[in-house]
């Protein structure tokens, strides 16, 4: 299963990714659930925008480990998160297929609530069959992603956009590049099955709009 995330370190602390989620997949004969419709509401390339003037600005988070990630529109709610590092050829690690059910974050990034962009990956399906990010055509921009922290914090989100890109495409500034506040990106697989692999990625963008205790 080739299913890798390419990312280098480039100056002023970049991440460059050259693929992402290359091989998220259900094998010829094993359902992997209902690819989600084609999604278009990218605003385009460049940075991601900012939230509007109007949204009153939260306070970033010290660093503190995610546990428990929530999606309740898509029917998300799954812990321990997995934490991900490089692969020996400098590819982001990936949840595995035994952990199809399961969400990991990019550990070499901030945490979710510190200024910066926290990176999720998740399955939408495996050569086992629907995964954990299976229901992730009914997300739309304005649902919430709930993060829940080591230190007993929760982190809520709020969906800004969503793009689906083909992985030769992926917008590598956007999802791993520095931002002024708290950001979430949460990254999964789509497309129609080619070859027994989703030629695109789906990648939810969102701000930081409340934190509460767990």
């Amino acid at each position: 299963m080739n299913h890798r995330t390419r990312i280098r370190t480039a100056p002023v602390v970049l991440l460059a990714a050259l693929v992402a989620l290359a091989g998220c997949a259900a094998e010829p004969g094993v359902p992997g659930g209902t690819p989600p419709a084609r999604i278009s509401q990218a605003t385009g390339p460049g940075s991601a925008p900012a939230p509007k003037a109007s949204a009153a600005p939260v306070r970033p988070l010290g660093r503190s480990l995610p546990v428990r990630v929530r999606v309740p529109v898509a029917g998300v709610d799954t812990g321990p998160v997995l934490g991900l590092g490089l692969n020996p050829d400098g590819t982001v690690e990936v949840p595995s297929v035994e952990d199809g059910d399961r969400i990991g974050w990019y550990e070499k990034g901030v945490t979710p609530g510190e200024t910066g962009p926290a990176v999720l990956i998740g399955h939408f399906d495996t050569a086992r069959g629907p995964a954990v990010l299976r229901n992730v055509s009914r997300v739309r921009v304005g649902d919430e992603v709930a993060v829940t922290r080591a230190d007993g914090k929760v982190a809520v989100f709020r969906v800004r956009e969503l793009e689906q890109v083909d992985k030769d495409a992926f917008p590598t500034a956007r999802v791993y590049g520095d931002t002024e506040r708290p950001e979430l990106r949460l990254v999964t697989c789509g497309g129609e099955l080619v070859d027994g692999h989703r030629p695109d990625n789906i990648i939810l963008y969102a701000d930081l709009v409340a934190t509460r205790a767990a």
